[in-house]
């Protein structure tokens, strides 16, 4: 299914104020911070700090299930997997509000009992949503999905609140694994809605922009990473 760029815009935005009203955006030029990732950035989302607040996690969830049914439909989807740990509530969110059975996938075997990595019931051959809170490049998906593999499920398809959609590699780590990213916000959609909302000062807005006009020679300038 297709993904009108408006009705992208309509949802980034929402979902960026949404963010915004809940303080769940950290602009901090002056002091970077340094992502998992490796690169450095002068912002940060918490996505875990949706779960606190039950009106934006109702609307978010409904945005995430509207914006899932057009592109991919819930019809075509078994299973919704959640990833340790961030993944796992959004996950959870989904699946109820879809009625679907809900798996998680930790990093890594938990060395103990079934050794199991994928808590739930994989049924092979099933269709199955990877939900995550964000992506930055892309790197931390791969395990989960291969997990996902290995138990013989169908991964196509993966779902994140928020794509950094500055750091280059993740639409070529997506296509290398063979899934597409859904996503419903990106920071020039955060960008916007705090400069229009004056949720921040001039300056953090300008600093903000300077690394979104170029992320990789920032991150290298701040002692983060650079492009490979």
């Amino acid at each position: 299914m297709t993904k009108s760029p408006a009705a992208q815009d309509a949802i980034g935005l929402e979902t960026a104020r949404l963010l915004l009203d809940i303080k769940a955006v950290n602009f901090r030029p002056e002091e970077p911070y340094m992502l998992t990732a490796g690169w450095a950035s002068p912002v940060y989302i918490d996505c875990r700090w949706i779960i606190s607040f039950p009106e934006a996690r109702a609307r978010i969830n409904q945005l995430a299930v509207e914006k899932l049914e057009r592109e991919i439909g819930f019809s075509a989807i078994d299973a919704v997997a959640g990833g340790e740990t961030a993944g796992i509530p959004f996950a959870a969110w989904i699946a109820e509000a879809t009625s679907k059975p809900m798996l998680y996938i930790r990093k890594k075997p938990k060395g103990f009992g079934r050794n199991a990595q994928i808590e739930g019931n994989p049924i092979e051959g099933s269709k199955v949503l990877l939900v995550e809170d964000l992506a930055t490049d892309g790197g931390s998906k791969i395990t989960f999905v291969e997990a996902l593999r290995a138990a013989g499920t169908e991964v196509t398809d993966v779902f994140v609140v928020f794509f950094y959609g500055a750091f280059p590699g993740a639409e070529k780590t997506m296509d290398g694994i063979g899934v597409n990213l859904h996503y419903l916000a990106t920071w020039k959609n955060v960008l916007q809605a705090a400069e229009d909302g004056q949720y921040f000062d001039p300056s953090a807005i300008n600093g903000v922009r300077e690394f979104l006009d170029d992320p990789v020679g920032w991150s290298v300038a701040h002692g983060g990473k650079g492009a490979s």
